[in-house]
């Protein structure tokens, strides 16, 4: 297998985006003539030019949102999730266009494009199902001829900030699970990844025009950059944020939400590692730590970027896991074979770069990193993945570098690995490689990973919805998808109801007029 790959003649690549959009029912005029153009990593030429709203517009889409959400919030939750029902039933039926236009705007190779899709597919799946146990609890109350539960109800405008990486699926994560608790969605995506958005805005309305008697103003899109962000961070009308991007983002996001008491939902920076103990199956590790490290060309907030392997089994993986990335095919996400697709852009690559240069100021062994000529035009970043070999864990093993770099260490004892795992400021997801079971256990106990996500015998890449997303430290705190994540998108409400004749008070208080 060629460790490289041609990239298709960029001629066509214009027309094949107009025919997908077209397809997926985007009018012509929604990608053509904008200011804002549009690129495709594939090639670094210009696929499309969109029109940015200002900041009135986003005023104005809010308010609409916001009348919505007050007609849907009387819509019985049943009812809401059969809107979900219908818009997964949409992506079902646009699921390859729309995989492939995730690949040619965002890089991805066709498998984790289509996957992404699925991704969506399933969270509305979840979310149908949620749409009938939103369950409170009834409470033991002291008080006799009493009733006290808890009951929950729609919280109001949900704003959701996504970034390129996955342009559409996080959208679906907040989306599905908002609306099935009776609340509206304003989207403002990345400025990065503008056409995945206006495509499943459209897959969206047809679910809408199905569902027949939804409010107008019930999903939201707003394209633009930074700025249109901060109208929905600032507006009051915004009940929860979810806002997903990197920890400095979270840090300017993070302070205005709470300066107004709104809901958070921050999913930032993630700077992941592994431990692949003695007794790891290392033909299962190295195809773990593979995917986990190489997947998305190391752009998947989850990307494995730090590895910490065992002493006493380093020189048996780690020349394996060189032969890997030597080998591994980098090149048009389109090409059969290829695994490793494009950076973003001109500033994902620099990134990359400065951190290789800093590893190498501490003598590390730097195997790959550099960029892959003949692929793409001059604006089109292909790099082969680096592995880098340090002496100690330091420099910029510390820091997240979206990017495909992974950083190995030797370690002697699984405390000195774990306080590793622990000791950068992202808190996101880790995992462990062993057949050990009292390695395994530590490993998720209290005194092991402080990740949000802490797996055994897989990679830290690649979740499912059925578990709560996010992490802890600079990672956010956020929580998205399964589990009882649809909590942040409502309020609670403690009921007190007295049946009786008598108006005994808590706790014994007598206040007897």
């Amino acid at each position: 297998m060629s460790a490289t790959s041609a990239a298709t003649p960029s001629s066509s690549l214009v027309t094949e985006v107009d025919q997908l959009l077209q397809r997926l029912g985007v009018p012509r005029t929604a990608y053509t003539g904008g200011d804002l153009p549009v690129r495709s990593p594939i090639t670094g030429e210009a696929i499309g030019a969109v029109r940015e709203v200002s900041a009135a517009d986003a005023s104005a889409a809010i308010a609409r949102a916001q009348a919505a959400f007050q007609a849907w919030r009387n819509v019985p939750a049943p009812r809401r999730g059969e809107l979900v029902r219908l818009l997964g039933e949409e992506l079902r039926a646009a699921k390859d266009d729309l995989g492939l236009l995730v690949t040619i705007e965002a890089g991805k190779i066709p498998s984790e494009g289509l996957g992404e899709v699925q991704e969506m597919i399933d969270i509305c799946d979840f979310a149908v199902g949620l749409s009938r146990q939103l369950y409170g609890l009834t409470i033991a109350t002291e008080r006799p001829g009493h009733r006290m539960m808890e009951t929950w109800h729609p919280l109001g405008v949900c704003g959701v900030i996504s970034a390129f990486n996955f342009p559409v699926a996080v959208w679906s994560w907040n989306a599905a699970l908002a609306l099935v608790c009776g609340d509206s969605v304003v989207w403002k995506p990345s400025e990065k990844t503008p056409l995945t958005a206006l495509a499943t805005h459209a897959i969206a309305q047809r679910a809408l025009a199905r569902f027949g008697d939804a409010p107008e103003g019930l999903l939201e899109l707003l394209i633009g950059q930074r700025g249109i962000g901060e109208v929905l961070v600032d507006d009051a009308r915004v009940a929860v944020l979810s806002a997903t991007g990197s920890t400095a983002m979270g840090r300017a996001v993070g302070p205005r939400l709470a300066a107004r008491f709104a809901r958070a939902i921050l999913e930032l920076g993630g700077n992941n590692a592994a431990i692949v103990a003695p007794t790891a199956d290392l033909d299962l590790a190295l195809r773990g730590i593979a995917f986990a490290a190489m997947g998305t060309a190391g752009q998947r907030c989850t990307t494995l970027r730090r590895l910490f392997v065992h002493d006493s089994i380093y020189d048996s993986l780690v020349p394996q896991l060189r032969k890997v990335y030597s080998n591994v095919q980098v090149g048009d996400p389109r090409t059969a074979g290829t695994l490793v697709g494009p950076l973003i852009d001109r500033g994902a690559y620099d990134g990359m770069q400065k951190a290789l240069d800093q590893a190498r100021a501490l003598d590390a062994k730097v195997h790959g990193g550099e960029r892959v000529p003949g692929l793409g035009g001059s604006d089109a970043y292909y790099v082969r993945p680096a592995l880098v070999e340090l002496q100690k864990h330091e420099g910029p093993a510390l820091h997240e570098t979206f990017a495909p770099i992974l950083y190995v260490v030797r370690y002697s004892t699984l405390d000195e690995a774990i306080a590793w795992n622990n000791a950068v400021g992202a808190g996101l997801s880790s995992s462990i490689f062993t057949l050990n079971v009292r390695e395994a256990e530590q490993f998720m106990s209290a005194a092991g990973s402080d990740c949000g996500i802490a797996n055994v015998n897989i990679g830290p890449s690649g979740a499912e919805i059925g578990g709560a997303f996010g992490g802890e430290k600079e990672t956010g705190g956020g929580r998205e998808a399964g589990s009882d994540s649809w909590k942040a998108y409502m309020r609670r409400a403690t009921n007190t109801i007295n049946y009786s004749t008598a108006l005994p008070l808590a706790q014994g208080v007598k206040f007897d007029v």
